[in-house]
């Protein structure tokens, strides 16, 4: 079992704002700055978190370079870079993650994106459709990995040519790649080629089936992988401060962010932001949709929509569910990500079944807690 933390590259502080873009961002009380985010690196670091999920998109910095500087002011701590396929040659990108292996000691992992927005896809350039991205998303996982085992190679295909390709030399330390989405075409591409599937938080009858069938269409290709969840987390010494810390987060998302968020969620033809949507139905109330997972969040911020709500002890058991029904991994965070990321590590990790804390990890993105293809 391995835990991860978030760097919110689009700036911090106490109320809930767009993760990606710059539409809908609440105040931000503290910017985004190199010195800021190592902070929260190395609380996250200390507190016995692996690695550190960075979002890609138009309203946040570009993930390389801020990992990259991130790293230089971090000693163990892994960086999850978000890497939205389609923007960057896959052959390129094999070099860049030869490069970032190299300057940060191997603590390098992918977070590959295939984009659920249109509206952003074309303003970055993109004019693929859905299944038409993953499809591209597919190729583009073949040429990386392909790029990586070194030696010249071609590759011929919808959307890559390549002729006599790959690293000079064969990358010592390919970094595990994290790969995420809920359509039948997302998981044909995750069954194929991720290492770790991600999932959106969702009630476990829900997890359980995803984690189910991906593991089952991964088998049909002689694979196994992880699976990791992505989930904020509000945790108190007991229940009614964590729930009265909910209530506060949701006072500050006034009717017009709410809609404005709303409207460009329904504009995506991203399924997995439809199941988030779908869970808080766009309204301010009924917000508890499983044991203290709140989908208050989803309101106005695109992607993870959920949150673990309750006492160190309610949350500690909510992981324990979740790995329970075979997830491998978290991905954690919390409004401030600073202070969160120390409150969630010593409080709540601590509490988790010795079982789960077992496998907790003392440093970085470790090559045998991931399996390669």
């Amino acid at each position: 079992m391995t835990f991860h933390w978030f760097l919110p590259t689009s700036g911090d502080g106490h109320h809930v704002g767009a993760a990606t873009v710059t539409a809908g961002a609440a105040r931000h009380d503290r910017a985004a700055t190199v010195d800021y985010l190592a902070r929260v690196g190395r609380a996250a670091e200390e507190s016995g978190f692996s690695a550190a999920l960075t979002p890609v998109g138009s309203g946040c910095p570009d993930p390389w370079i801020v990992c990259a500087a991130v790293a230089q002011h971090t000693a163990r701590l892994g960086l999850l870079v978000a890497v939205r396929a389609g923007f960057a040659l896959p052959t390129l990108i094999a070099q860049q993650a030869e490069a970032f292996q190299a300057v940060s000691g191997g603590r390098l992992a992918l977070n590959i994106v295939t984009g659920g927005d249109p509206a952003e896809q074309r303003a970055y350039g993109d004019f693929l459709d859905h299944d038409a991205r993953y499809a591209r998303t597919d190729e583009f996982l073949q040429v990386l990995r392909r790029s990586w085992r070194g030696a010249p190679f071609d590759f011929t295909g919808a959307h890559y040519q390549v002729a006599g390709g790959g690293l000079t030399t064969p990358l010592a330390d390919p970094p595990p790649v994290y790969f995420g989405g809920a359509s039948p075409a997302a998981e044909a591409v995750a069954a194929r080629h991720a290492d770790v599937y991600l999932m959106w938080g969702e009630p476990p009858a829900a997890v359980e089936a995803r984690v189910t069938r991906i593991r089952r269409l991964a088998a049909e290709h002689d694979r196994t992988l992880r699976t990791g969840i992505r989930l904020h987390v509000i945790a108190r010494p007991t229940a009614a401060e964590a729930w009265a810390e909910a209530d506060r987060l949701l006072a500050g998302m006034s009717p017009e962010r709410i809609a404005a968020a709303q409207a460009r969620f329904a504009r995506m033809d991203s399924v997995g932001q439809a199941r988030m949507t779908a869970l808080n139905g766009g309204r301010a109330d009924g917000l508890t949709v499983a044991p203290n997972l709140w989908a208050g969040v989803g309101l106005v911020r695109e992607g993870a929509g959920t949150a673990l709500v309750g006492s160190y002890a309610e949350v500690a058991a909510r992981i324990d569910e979740y790995a329970d029904l075979g997830v491998d991994e978290f991905v954690l965070s919390g409004w401030p990500h600073l202070e969160e990321a120390r409150r969630i590590g010593t409080e709540v990790l601590p509490l988790v079944s010795p079982l789960v804390a077992a496998g907790r990890p003392g440093g970085g993105v470790g090559r045998a807690e991931v399996p390669t293809r």
